[in-house]
């Protein structure tokens, strides 16, 4: 198939365009470069620079790629940013997503798979998180995710428009070409990276009283790669509506830092912080639906794994991609 990926230079879309690649997909990225990265953007893609938030940029983009199908990355993703500016978010991820979609049906593309998140649910009533838990996002980032989602919902109803939402948390690791490169960086995995590489003097660790075996907080990691293979299985199959993407087990702060501190051996000093507002004691994905309905099936569930790709990759690029 041929598909338009937008944000393919960030970090999940640059990895998720190798993996459609390496498939045998033809690729078109469009990103407006704002927070991705040029040299992210694998060379046999072709590139078109746009902004979602431009109707008459992404309407020219469909019009001259005419993809078979979407794969749609671009969105603002920090928690703290959105709840200092929303109206910032809900620009760019809601009113550039109807955006996308009106211009998907100038042209008649009839599926969207579309990289959602966790956050939508807010604070859960379970952990693991399953897709029929209520969903109350208590951020606008979440909010926005929400919103777009409830609008595809809509274009399912009304236009047949097909869609799949995946919603998953912490995406780590990288490949052979690609990484993370953030900035500002607010990832664990690539912050502790940095203590190892003299980026910084030590890693924060935000609290460690909370009821946990070790007192601090447990997250749902995932493999980049596995992360990919999960949108290319969405783009290939029939399904519609959301699947949660997890590994099933979390890792808890200080279980990130340990490991790291054995895959490079490094000291990497910890300073305990005060814990952050908001922050669950547990998050953690169920993903039995995308096992079952997908096929899904993570091959880079270990942590040492995980973070052994990671540092490969920042070792290569101890400043990142080329500014």
């Amino acid at each position: 198939m041929k598909i338009l990926v937008t944000g393919g230079a960030g970090y999940i879309g640059s990895v998720t365009t190798e993996q459609l690649l390496d498939a045998g997909h033809e690729v078109v990225v469009f990103d407006s470069l704002e927070r991705g990265h040029r040299a992210a953007i694998d060379d046999r893609a072709t590139f078109l620079q746009g902004d979602l938030r431009d109707r008459d940029s992404i309407g020219e983009a469909m019009k001259v790629s005419r993809p078979d199908a979407v794969m749609h990355f671009a969105a603002f993703a920090l928690v703290g940013e959105s709840m200092d500016d929303p109206m910032m978010y809900f620009r760019n991820n809601v009113e550039g997503g109807i955006h996308l979609v009106e211009a998907m049906q100038s042209v008649g593309v009839p599926r969207i798979v579309f990289s959602s998140t966790c956050a939508t649910y807010g604070q859960p009533d379970e952990v693991p998180i399953h897709e029929k838990l209520p969903q109350r996002p208590q951020n606008p980032y979440g909010q926005s995710k929400l919103q777009f989602e409830e609008i595809l919902n809509w274009c399912r109803e009304r236009t047949g428009l097909e869609s799949v939402f995946l919603r998953y948390f912490n995406a780590a690791g990288a490949t052979e070409k690609f990484g993370e490169d953030h900035e500002p960086e607010t990832h664990l995995i690539p912050l502790v990276l940095q203590v190892a590489l003299g980026k910084r003097r030590a890693i924060q660790i935000f609290g460690e009283d909370y009821e946990t075996e070790d007192g601090t907080c447990i997250r749902d990691y995932i493999h980049i790669v596995d992360l990919a293979q999960a949108h290319r299985l969405a783009l290939e199959g029939k399904q519609q509506g959301p699947f949660n993407l997890g590994n099933g087990s979390g890792y808890s702060v200080r279980q990130v830092i340990e490991m790291a501190r054995e895959v490079t051996g490094h000291e990497i000093p910890a300073q305990v912080a005060p814990r952050r507002p908001g922050d669950p004691a547990r998050l953690i994905a169920a993903a039995t639906k995308a096992h079952d309905e997908l096929g899904w099936r993570p091959a880079y569930a270990d942590l040492r794994t995980i973070i052994e790709h990671a540092w490969a990759w920042h070792q290569r690029h101890p400043d990142g991609y080329p500014k």
